[in-house]
Formats: structure tokens, C-alpha cells, sequence
């Protein structure tokens, strides 16, 4: 018999966020979810190898390390587990990643509780809707640069060279917001 925590609706939450930790576990439990936080990637991890969830909502990026490498121990730990990546950091090479190893979707923090659960609990065979309003070109441009970011491991001069760009001048893009 499994346990309550393993059993069908168990979810792990990891953010390192204590005020939206504590009220996402709340909406999910309200949902019927059994929740168990974790605020750090070797918290979770350790969740994960004592009793892996069914389902898993993870923040991309925590204090000591990324959430991908959450999502990589839990699909391994449970390959049939549904994980949905949050992050405020969205880019499409981190997407992709998350997906890769595992996860089946990927939210834009803040994300409301309905939002999460529908992500959780939507029918993976049905495609999503193609999108109203495509990328601009500056959003475009943008994705690429923290693709290439992400690629070079976060190091400026190393992604600078291979754009072909003035260090100083991505910097300054690195530290704006997301062009809409």
C-alpha cells in the first residue's frame, strides 16, 4: 500500500520564495493535492529519493543550484511523476531543457494556483493553442541572447565573444527585463 505523501495526488513544491511556497501549498492542498515543500535543490532531491511525488512544482533557479536538476532526479526517480517548472527568468533554452528531461510545462512566476493546476493535471496529448501575439523581433533577439547565455554557462565575456558584442553592451541588455 503506498503511503499518503506517494499516493496518487502527492505533489513536491520547491521554491525558495517561503511567502509563495506557503500559499501555492495551501491552493493545492484545497485541490485535493498531499503537499510537501522543499526550499532548496538538495532538500528536494532528498525528498524525491526518500518517497518520489506523482506530481512537482519547481522554481527554475534556488539559492544552491538549478531546478532542472530536480526535475532530472525525479524523472529518473519516477518516470511516470508530472512536473511543471516556474521561473521569473523565462527563456526558450531553458524550456526546452526542462522539457528534455522531463517536465511538461513551464510557467512564468508569479503563476496562479489555477494556472499551476491546470498545467499538473492537463491532458498531455492535447496540443496547446498556437499563440494570439507571436514574439517580436526584440523578444526574439533577446531569446537568443540568453540562449547563447545559458550555453556559455552564464559567463558575459565568453557570450559577448561569441555574439560578437561589446561585453559592456550585453551586460546592459542581460540586466533589462524581457522585451513583450
Amino acid at each position: 500500500m503506498e503511503s499518503a505523501s506517494h499516493g496518487p495526488q502527492s505533489l513536491l513544491v520547491v521554491d525558495d520564495d517561503k511567502p509563495f511556497v506557503t500559499r501555492l501549498a495551501r491552493a493545492m492542498e484545497v485541490r485535493g493535492f498531499t503537499v510537501r515543500v522543499a526550499e532548496s535543490v538538495a532538500e528536494a532531491v532528498q525528498e524525491v529519493n526518500r518517497e518520489p511525488p506523482k506530481y512537482a512544482v519547481v522554481d527554475l533557479r534556488l539559492n544552491d543550484g538549478s531546478g532542472l536538476d530536480i526535475i532530472d532526479a525525479l524523472h529518473h526517480a519516477r518516470p511516470d511523476a508530472r512536473a511543471v517548472v516556474l521561473t521569473g527568468y523565462g527563456n526558450i533554452a531553458t524550456a526546452v531543457t526542462a522539457v528534455k528531461l522531463g517536465a511538461i510545462d513551464y510557467l512564468a512566476k508569479p503563476a496562479e494556483a489555477d494556472a499551476v493546476h491546470r498545467a499538473l493535471v492537463a491532458d498531455t496529448e492535447e496540443r496547446a493553442a498556437l499563440p494570439e501575439n507571436p514574439m517580436s523581433a526584440d523578444r526574439v533577439r533577446w531569446e537568443h541572447i540568453q540562449r547563447v547565455f545559458e550555453l556559455c554557462n552564464r559567463n558575459v565575456s565568453e557570450t559577448a565573444r561569441r555574439l560578437n558584442m561589446h561585453r559592456r553592451t550585453l551586460q546592459r541588455i542581460l540586466a533589462k527585463r524581457a522585451p513583450r
